[in-house]
């Protein structure tokens, strides 16, 4: 049965074809372009990315670079490897060192449908494989391959962290819950056919290059586009069992905020009261008490009835005694 939609985005125009020389003439030669392939708009984001870090530390802007590259071009290219070192003032193998050890930037030319597979131990148990298998046999493609229209990538995926939903998929990273190898089938032919099948939780759906742009560090511009999907059952759970039970935080609000003992130092250097060795390598005399040494530090900002849960209330039940050693159990 086909699964509900989402508003899709309009199509985009298809580039005009090159003009044809007349006919017994040889068609013009044209230079090597030498222009970069990102166009003034991915290099101001490059800018704006950058700006993002301290003078100095550019550099850990590579990450988000490497998304930016993927949303102009569909993967990371040579073109983007080289885009980024130069951005950044690094060499090609860095990045290149960079791209290869994250799964999250492909390669080589990826589908607009990243279709996800979880086939890790509980999903698997739950019928993962069977999915994945089904959808590799119906699509004609294995892990990290893309159908010959280019609009599905299939992979496995090594847990999508969401085992109380499994088997799971996810198409550009979001969720279809409780999957099976019919239904997954029926995902897919309506993502060839155009369509946006509205996910089990989270954002409405967006290609690979939409998401990308996310991932880089630049909102989702659609109009309620990341409010669309409901949280799930098995995720709300804890909280509805708190809700039946009357259990909550004692003194808790939320809008309290975050303060730290006086004295503390933020960088994890010492307190000011601590006393070096003189240059003589005499310790100093711990005898001597800096001013207010010795008295507990108030609290700044925290109120002291709004503790912790554990503080005030047992973790749970104690453990049962040992009745006997491992060794000592007979099969």
């Amino acid at each position: 049965m086909p699964l509900p939609e989402t508003p899709s985005a309009p199509a985009q125009p298809a580039p005009a074809a090159p003009a044809q020389a007349p006919s017994g003439q040889a068609a013009p030669t044209q230079a090597p372009s030498t222009q970069s392939p990102f166009p003034e708009a991915t290099r101001e984001r490059a800018r704006q990315l950058m700006a993002r870090y301290p003078v100095g530390r550019e550099r850990s802007a590579l990450l988000p670079l490497l998304h930016l590259v993927q949303a102009e071009e569909g993967y990371v290219s040579p073109a983007g490897i080289a885009f980024c070192a130069g951005q950044l003032g690094l060499t090609r193998a860095q990045v290149a060192a960079v791209a290869t050890f994250y799964t999250m930037y492909k390669r080589r030319p990826a589908g607009d449908w990243l279709v996800s597979v979880c086939t890790n131990t509980m999903c698997d148990v739950l019928g993962g494989q069977r999915v994945f298998d089904a959808l590799a046999g119906h699509l004609g493609v294995g892990h990290d391959e893309t159908t010959a229209d280019g609009t599905v990538t299939l992979e496995h995926a090594e847990c999508l962290a969401a085992c109380d939903y499994g088997p799971v998929l996810t198409v550009n990273y979001e969720f279809f819950d409780n999957m099976e190898p019919e239904r997954a089938v029926a995902l897919v032919e309506q993502l060839r056919a155009g369509g946006r099948p509205a996910p089990s939780r989270g954002a409405r759906l967006c290609t690979l290059r939409e998401m990308s742009l996310q991932l880089a560090g630049f909102a989702d511009e659609r109009e309620g586009a990341v409010a669309d999907g409901p949280a799930g059952p098995a995720t709300l759970r804890g909280n509805r069992l708190a809700e039946e039970h009357g259990v909550s935080v004692a003194g808790f609000d939320p809008r309290t905020p975050i303060g730290r003992p006086n004295g503390d130092q933020p960088g994890g250097g010492r307190p000011a009261s601590d006393k070096a060795p003189d240059k003589g390598g005499k310790a100093p005399d711990k005898s001597e008490k800096a001013p207010g040494e010795g008295e507990k530090a108030p609290l700044t900002a925290v109120p002291v009835a709004n503790q912790p849960a554990s503080d005030g209330k047992p973790a749970g039940d104690a453990p049962l005694p040992q009745e006997g050693q491992l060794k000592e159990v007979k099969s």
